[in-house]
């Protein structure tokens, strides 16, 4: 069975940094105010993505595997995960800093959570003048230091800053401090998992005077003290942006016609600009613009897009 491109149905989160970016690049209608995420495709328990038409409109993500299994993903894939959808795919728009946060490898996720650590990346498709994007240690601090600094409210100070470039690329892998600066538009790529280890978070409060809860014991075991001057951002031309052993990320420009190589697994589509078309041999199987995302199965061996379009191509 050939199955054709998926597409779903966005989750739109509200979050006090969040801003106003994401549903009008979107292009759709939304009463939500703040809006600082869309989960494009997430297998993420309780997140879960919705297919949005077709045969199977209407079926969760982990449904919509457990259909199809390896049809969909890939034998490879389904090997690995089964039903478990390994990427979480979303669009951010930072209107106010985010938090100074680090994410636990798949060795201390598991022990302390019984989920898989969380590795990642971001591409900056817009930004703000004068952003930034927070990543790495920009000098050597030890464990201790780490706690004096997080006591003293100066952790920012021992975290490099990066000038915000349109089309930049960073890699962030577990333990890698990090935080996205306001003004930042980008899309995000990484493992499934919602393990979050806060650091600093300016003092914020919420509506009811509540501080956000932080993680700064959590944080400093699973903080990598020696990535010092390590995080170098990339201006992502066309071709592989990130490899690593949880998913491979490219970026294509098309312009006319082109074909697109299959891997031996599903891949996830993300229009970040123009709109083309999917065409499976000879047929046109989906069409996407900007802001939309696709999930190609497996089955799919033979792929070519029409078009005017820039898209991530992410593969698992």
């Amino acid at each position: 069975m050939i199955l054709k491109p998926y597409k779903f149905k966005p989750l739109l989160k509200t979050v006090i940094w969040g801003g106003d970016k994401i549903v009008a690049f979107k292009g759709i209608e939304s009463e939500l105010s703040l809006v600082g995420e869309s989960w494009e495709l997430s297998g993420v328990e309780g997140h879960e993505s919705v297919v949005d038409g077709g045969p199977d409109d209407g079926l969760t993500l982990s449904q919509l595997i457990a259909r199809h299994g390896a049809e969909l993903l890939g034998e490879r894939v389904y090997r690995q995960h089964g039903t478990r959808f390994p990427l979480l795919v979303k669009l951010i728009d930072a209107r106010r800093n985010l938090s100074v946060q680090v994410h636990p490898d798949d060795e201390m996720a598991r022990r302390e959570h019984g989920c898989d650590g969380k590795t990642e990346m971001w591409y900056v498709i817009d930004h703000e003048p004068g952003a930034k994007i927070m990543a790495g240690f920009a000098r050597h601090i030890t464990p201790d230091d780490y706690d004096r600094m997080v006591a003293d409210g100066t952790i920012m100070e021992a975290v490099e800053h990066h000038t915000s470039r349109r089309g930049q690329v960073y890699f962030l892998p577990a333990g890698r401090i990090h935080a996205i600066g306001e003004g930042n538009f980008i899309a995000e790529i990484q493992q499934t998992s919602d393990i979050t280890y806060r650091v600093f978070d300016y003092n914020r409060v919420d509506a009811q005077g509540h501080s956000r809860e932080l993680h700064t014991q959590l944080a400093r075991q699973a903080l990598d003290f020696a990535d010092c001057g390590r995080c170098r951002p990339t201006l992502g031309e066309s071709g592989t942006l990130v490899q690593c052993k949880y998913f491979t990320v490219s970026k294509l420009d098309v312009d006319g016609c082109r074909p697109l190589p299959m891997p031996d697994s599903c891949v996830v589509m993300m229009c970040v600009a123009g709109q083309a078309t999917v065409v499976g041999g000879s047929e046109s199987v989906a069409s996407l613009r900007q802001g939309q995302t696709l999930l190609l199965p497996a089955t799919m061996t033979q792929v070519a897009l029409r078009g005017q379009a820039t898209l991530l191509i992410a593969c698992p």
